[in-house]
């Protein structure tokens, strides 16, 4: 049974380098992907190079625990150090966000808490699941961006020429 689900991408660390080295291998492993535009904001919990941001919702067949396995072996063979500080620079950060509408605890949060405190991840996420419904607070998407502080973090979107996916 297929799941859809929702990733966080981020990195300050040659940004567009890496997420579309990134967006290459999710295209790979997972299907039907659908990309927010991508944001530029200023770093969050340390001094450093601003971030690029984004969200990809896609489908897949793999458990929770294989998403986020997959991710970590994307993240090492991108030049991720395991167990680098929470706030520092990094090549790529994936993170997931949602996986269908499930909430849990273990193997990974579900919905992730970054979801209603960082605007990098809320103002994608709304952009492109704007009428999706958040499991916990019951409201949609565009609706807890309507109502985000926008004054606690900047960004702001960029262009950005997403790759050629491959065609699942």
């Amino acid at each position: 049974m297929s799941a859809r689900i929702f990733i966080s991408l981020g990195s300050n660390i040659e940004p567009e380098h890496y997420i579309k080295a990134a967006l290459s291998e999710l295209s790979y492993h997972f299907n039907n992907l659908l990309c927010s535009s991508v944001f530029e904001s200023e770093a969050v919990g340390f001094e450093g190079c601003n971030f690029l941001n984004m969200v990809v919702a896609a489908d897949t067949e793999l458990s929770i625990s294989e998403v986020v396995a997959l991710f970590k072996k994307i993240e090492q063979e991108n030049g991720r150090i395991p167990g680098a500080k929470k706030f520092s620079a990094r090549s790529l950060d994936l993170d997931l966000l949602l996986y269908d509408s499930l909430v849990c605890q273990e193997p990974v949060e579900l919905p992730r808490a970054e979801i209603l405190t960082n605007a990098f991840v809320l103002w994608p996420l709304a952009e492109i699941a704007p009428r999706l419904i958040h499991p916990v607070t019951g409201q949609s998407y565009q609706s807890l961006w309507n109502e985000y502080d926008k004054t606690r973090q900047k960004l702001w979107t960029i262009p950005f020429t997403c790759p050629q996916m491959a065609s699942s």
